[in-house]
């Protein structure tokens, strides 16, 4: 299943700048591994040594943030389109 994976402005370099990808993937892990596999970088940026979405990234599939469904495991559904988007924190 082809989806596209919107990058957010920080981790554009590890995709020659580029501020989408199209990738295949039935669920979120699966996304995310074929998108470390094309962009070598993405794995140790968004994942823990656990293999577990870290604290501060949110990925949304759709509008829906995954945290929220079935992690890693929540299926994306063919033409959709998944968002990384890092935790913004400030004072």
């Amino acid at each position: 299943m082809s989806v596209s994976v919107r990058i957010p402005t920080t981790l554009r370099t590890l995709t020659g700048g580029r501020s989408e990808v199209s990738l295949e993937g039935s669920n979120v892990r699966d996304v995310l591994t074929n998108l470390d596999g094309a962009h070598p970088g993405f794995a140790a940026r968004l994942l823990d040594d656990d293999g577990n979405l870290r604290r501060f990234v949110n990925v949304f599939v759709a509008d829906d943030d995954i945290r929220f469904l079935d992690g890693l495991d929540t299926k994306v559904p063919d033409g959709a389109e998944v968002s990384i988007i890092p935790a913004v924190a400030g004072g």
